[in-house]
């Protein structure tokens, strides 16, 4: 489905961001995971399917970084990555009354800035090479609903999917791609840190009764990126049980 193509996954240290990676790897795609931590992210290609994978460390906020990284895979590879899903995020969780300046600003800087960083940098790249492109930025399901203790992180997220949403209309005529999914709660090293009766409750209200394996929310956005997608763009797509 991937056979040959070069994606460009941010975030791809754990959770979501590394199970795209071995989704689309499994694809036949060449993967370049990128994270701000580079052992997490050395370790996510040690187990990816042969062929020519690459890691690098990256800061999704600061531009020189991106920059950086961007050009040394398109002088690795001859060429710009072709599919980029943008999976690195953050949450610093507080109530309204309670949360601090700098957690929200946080939140906003990795969430937000680093989506757009990320997604400007190679669609420049890709116009520049005449290619066309899928991009995937990787949502939440509580940017359509909000969810108590997470102001800053509901709204980076509906950011994202609006952001998504307009780099599709401006694109398009370039033939590159931008979706969104929006995941429920999924088990990941991000929700392992939520309370165990904060979970339950969760569950009770997800009428498939149970969080998603990040596996399943791969499976998504390697869809997306794939040419079976080719007619959709701006588009927005729960994969949340049905909460």
């Amino acid at each position: 489905m991937l056979l040959g193509k070069l994606a460009f996954v941010t975030g791809a240290g754990g959770g979501i961001g590394r199970a795209v990676c071995r989704s689309m790897a499994l694809e036949g795609a060449k993967v370049v995971a990128v994270d701000i931590n580079l052992n997490n992210v050395q370790s996510t290609v040690s187990v990816l399917t042969d062929n020519d994978h690459q890691s690098y460390q990256l800061d999704v906020c600061d531009m020189e970084s991106v920059n950086s990284v961007v050009q040394k895979v398109c002088s690795h590879y001859s060429s710009p990555p072709t599919i980029v899903v943008n999976a690195a995020g953050i949450t610093r969780d507080n109530f309204l009354l309670k949360m601090s300046v700098q957690d929200f600003e946080r939140v906003f800087d990795v969430n937000v800035k680093g989506t757009f960083l990320v997604t400007q940098t190679i669609c420049k790249k890709l116009v520049e090479s005449g290619l066309s492109g899928s991009i995937v930025n990787v949502g939440s399901i509580v940017s359509q609903r909000g969810n108590m203790g997470q102001c800053n992180y509901s709204a980076s997220k509906a950011a994202v999917d609006v952001f998504s949403k307009t780099v599709a209309l401006e694109m398009a005529k370039y033939n590159i791609r931008c979706n969104t999914v929006l995941p429920g709660f999924t088990i990941t090293p991000m929700t392992d840190l939520i309370p165990d009766k904060v979970k339950d409750y969760f569950k009770s209200a997800i009428p498939m009764g149970r969080f998603s394996d990040s596996n399943e929310i791969a499976d998504v956005i390697t869809f997306l990126a794939s040419d079976k997608s080719s007619y959709m763009t701006g588009t927005s797509i729960p994969v949340s049980g049905g909460f």
